[in-house]
């Protein structure tokens, strides 16, 4: 009997184990994420590759005053229509993809955003690279203004002026 309880306990302990390697396993986060998704047939631009550490690195963690929210800078949910922040968030918690909420996969430009009589905040909520577009750039716009960049200058962070820093020429 005593044996029996001995086996049990040891297969117990190993499966937690590996409960506990395929948590912390899945919610590493990747240093470059490739922003290619699934859901589009076709890129018009080539695909951008998101360097995660470097920016919590060389900005979040150097310019709180920039991201006080941390995580939640990027990551957000929506409640009662409005984008609210995942401040709670921390390295490695699990996240959506942004095409689970940001549903249609295209870019509206402007011209084609005041044809069809659309909104830009409607355009942020439906759809996909619009979001994108807006939660990256609203903050290289921001980081640029503290740090007093202009486009020509070392370190400026690009924006709807200079698409070729993030997608370069295929």
């Amino acid at each position: 009997m005593r044996k029996n309880c001995l086996i049990i306990a040891l297969v117990a302990g190993i499966a937690v184990l590996f409960v506990a390697a395929g948590l912390y396993a899945g919610t590493e986060v990747k240093d470059e994420i490739p922003m290619n998704n699934k859901a589009y047939k076709e890129h018009k631009e080539s695909i951008l590759v998101f360097t995660h550490k470097k920016h919590m690195t060389e900005y979040a963690e150097k310019h709180p005053e920039l991201y006080p929210n941390g995580c939640g800078d990027c990551h957000h949910e929506d409640k009662d229509g409005k984008s609210v922040p995942l401040k709670d968030l921390k390295e490695g918690d699990e996240v959506k993809n942004c095409i689970e909420c940001h549903k249609k996969p295209a870019f509206i430009n402007t011209k084609e955003r005041k044809k069809k009589k659309l909104k830009k905040e409607d355009l942020v909520k439906e759809y996909h690279a619009n979001a994108m577009h807006e939660n990256c750039q609203g903050c290289h716009k921001k980081y640029n203004k503290k740090m007093s960049l202009k486009s020509k200058d070392e370190g400026y962070a690009p924006t709807k002026a200079k698409c070729k820093m993030c997608h370069p020429k295929k």
